[in-house]
């Protein structure tokens, strides 16, 4: 949630005036929903909520595509090339 607005917008904190819960936190919470089959119910729940305003929620998955720092090599722990790797320049 550090570095996605959409995120602090959604759960509503605001950085200047509190902190972000910390990954222990969210994890508490996402396991008292679980335990007591909530998810599926909060879900359903926001479903009908927007689908009165004309809205449409979905499940997806959210992926990270950031760039990261890491060594030049594309090579494997046989010493051979993976066909699939691939290696991006930032200037």
């Amino acid at each position: 949630m550090h570095d996605s607005l959409p995120m602090r917008r959604f759960a509503g904190i605001d950085l200047g005036c509190e902190p972000v819960p910390d990954e222990t936190t969210l994890r508490k919470f996402r396991d008292l929903l679980e335990r007591h089959d909530l998810g599926a119910a909060a879900f359903q729940w926001m479903h009908e909520h927007l689908k009165r305003r004309g809205l449409k929620l979905s499940a997806g998955t959210i992926v990270d595509a950031s760039i990261i720092h890491a060594p030049s090599s594309t090579k494997s722990a046989a010493q051979a090339r993976d066909p699939e790797m691939h290696q991006t320049i930032v200037y």
